[in-house]
This record gives C-alpha cells, sequence and structure tokens, in this order.
C-alpha cells in the first residue's frame, strides 16, 4: 500500500496533461500539421470541415495555443505546434502499430506509415520500384525515410522508431541485436566515367583503374568501401580524389571531370540515363551488391509489417534484369 501511495502523485503528474485531452483530437492535429488544410485533413478523417475546425479549436482550449494561424491560403503551424508535432506523430504511429496487430491489415484501407532508415544510395535502389507498387494496391500508405548512422539506425530497429533499415551488412550486428533481414537485390559492380574520358577508350584495364583517380561515396563515413577493402587484399590502392558521404553529387562530379566511380551496375545504368557517362565492367572481380533490408524480430510478427517485407521483395524481383555491359 505504501508503493501505491508514493507512485500516485508522480503518475498523477505523468496523465494529468493527457486527461485534459480527448486523444481523438490528436489525430486531427496530426493530419492538419502534414496537411496545413482543414479540408485536406477532414477528407483524411471521413470528418466534415465544421467538424474539423471544431476539434482544432478543442484543442487550442486544451494546449492554450493557436496551434495553427491561417497564412494566404494554408494553416501554418505556431512554434508549439511545431514542438509537439513529432512525438504526436511518433505516439500515432506506434498506436497504430500495436492496435493494428489484433485484427486482419487491410492495404488498400490502411493510412499507416512505414519508416525506412536509408542512405540516399539504398533508397535511390528500393523506393521507386516499392512506391510504384504501392500505388496501386495501398494507395494512402505513407513511406517515410530518415538518414541516420548505423548505430543509431540498429537502435531505432529494436526500439520501433523505425521498422526497416536498408544496406547495413554487419552480420555481427544481426546475430547480437536480433535482426533479421532480407536480401532484397543482388547486382555487380561497373565503373562509369564521363562520355568521351581522353584516356579511356573501348576498355578499362586494371591498370588504367589504378592510374585514374576516383570518386567513392561511403555514407557511414567508413574509412573505405568493399572495393577498397578488394584491392587491398592484392596489395593494391586507388587514388582517391574526392570521397563523398552521399551519392547525390558523386555522378555529375564524374560526368564533369576525369574522374572514376565505382558503383551498382543497376544504379549506374539508371543514371546514364540521365547523365552523360559511359560504363565498363570493374577490370577486377568485386563481391557483389547485395541491398540488404534489415528488422527486429519483435516487430516481425505484425500483418502490416509482413505485409511490407512482402511487397520489398515482390517489387525488387519484378525489376528487369539491366543489361551486362561489355
Amino acid at each position: 500500500m505504501h508503493a501505491l501511495h508514493f507512485f500516485h502523485p508522480i503518475l498523477h503528474v505523468m496523465h494529468d496533461s493527457l486527461r485534459r485531452i480527448d486523444l481523438n483530437l490528436l489525430l486531427v492535429f496530426d493530419a492538419l500539421f502534414r496537411h496545413r488544410s482543414v479540408v485536406s485533413a477532414a477528407e483524411e478523417l471521413c470528418l466534415s470541415s465544421s467538424a474539423c475546425s471544431h476539434a482544432i479549436s478543442r484543442l487550442r482550449s486544451a494546449l492554450g495555443d493557436e496551434l495553427f494561424v491561417r497564412f494566404g491560403n494554408g494553416m501554418q503551424p505556431t512554434a508549439r505546434a511545431e514542438q509537439i508535432a513529432s512525438g504526436v506523430s511518433e505516439a500515432l504511429q506506434s498506436l497504430t502499430g500495436s492496435l493494428g496487430d489484433f485484427g486482419p491489415f487491410v492495404p488498400s484501407a490502411s493510412s499507416q506509415t512505414f519508416v525506412f532508415a536509408a542512405t540516399d544510395f539504398t533508397a535511390f535502389a528500393l523506393l521507386p520500384p516499392l512506391v510504384a507498387a504501392l500505388e496501386c494496391d495501398a494507395p494512402h500508405i505513407r513511406v517515410r525515410v530518415i538518414y541516420s548512422t548505423h548505430r543509431e539506425s540498429l537502435d531505432d530497429l529494436a526500439s520501433g522508431r523505425v521498422q526497416f533499415a536498408l544496406g547495413f551488412s554487419d552480420e555481427n550486428d544481426t546475430q547480437e541485436s536480433g535482426l533479421e533481414s532480407l536480401d532484397c537485390l543482388a547486382d555487380d559492380y561497373v565503373v562509369a566515367v564521363r562520355k568521351g574520358h581522353p584516356r579511356i577508350k573501348k576498355k578499362l584495364s586494371l591498370a588504367q583503374y589504378l592510374a585514374e583517380r576516383h570518386v567513392v561515396v561511403t555514407p557511414w563515413n567508413a574509412e573505405g568501401s568493399v572495393v577498397d577493402g578488394t584491392l587491398l587484399k592484392s596489395g593494391l590502392v586507388r587514388d582517391v580524389a574526392v570521397q563523398l558521404p552521399s551519392v547525390m553529387a558523386a555522378p555529375v562530379i564524374v560526368a564533369n571531370s576525369q574522374l572514376l566511380i565505382t558503383l551498382p551496375r543497376r544504379v549506374a545504368l539508371q543514371l546514364a540515363d540521365a547523365i552523360p557517362l559511359t560504363i565498363y565492367p570493374a577490370p577486377f572481380d568485386i563481391p557483389r551488391y547485395i541491398l540488404k533490408v534489415f528488422f527486429h524480430t519483435r516487430h516481425s510478427g505484425s500483418p502490416a509489417h509482413h505485409w511490407m517485407r512482402e511487397q520489398m521483395v515482390s517489387a525488387l524481383s519484378a525489376l528487369p534484369n539491366p543489361a551486362r555491359t561489355s
């Protein structure tokens, strides 16, 4: 009895603010924060515009802040609304994931948000075919991509803040932290150079490769990559002119210089459609690039989680096999 009396004041303080709020109002807040439009928020929630406005009015009274003010044709959040928005969104996502597990997952009717931790490189490989598939089968599903370090992403998977993490390959992490993975895509490495490179013509030899300077992308700020590790095993080192944490600028740098970049074939061919690049087979054997999707075992039993895993595998397996470079 004494323990209960000791904790009661603490619990009262913790939940006092929640007691003053109808939690349904937070759904309206979240929708209006995302859409910045009462009409759009009301349509998403299947409410009338007046009911949506009334709900926001009640929430303003409960929190003692305007929360949203009219600006032009939209509603702009106040500083207080900006402060609480991420917490409200995360709480609603957590509740949606927890409560949704008690019934069947209906993709066509769901508006669940799936959060991915990814680099721009891995997002480029997975998201275009995945989003195209989701548009047909689950038009209200939301995908949110965040950037975080390798260690943070593993912790986020365990906590449930992130459902999937793309591109990690440390098997020790998988074994020690209760993670599972899907191998969603495998590809060969190729070398891309600017069209009309003055020294590289019909073929690229290993000697030429080592004589040139290179652009290297290391998204987790590692010292090197699988390419450097492979060369090092043969006692070889390439001359790195530019090292980047993101792939976005890399092909543009290559197209406007005499530098080389080594990257998976599928990505290189997609880039070559928009940027003047010539692609060559890698002049030495490199272990294949494998796009991994990691998730935590404690969340893997969720019907929604299982469905999304199936969508990723299906979307990537339906992609045409890119033509091999000669």
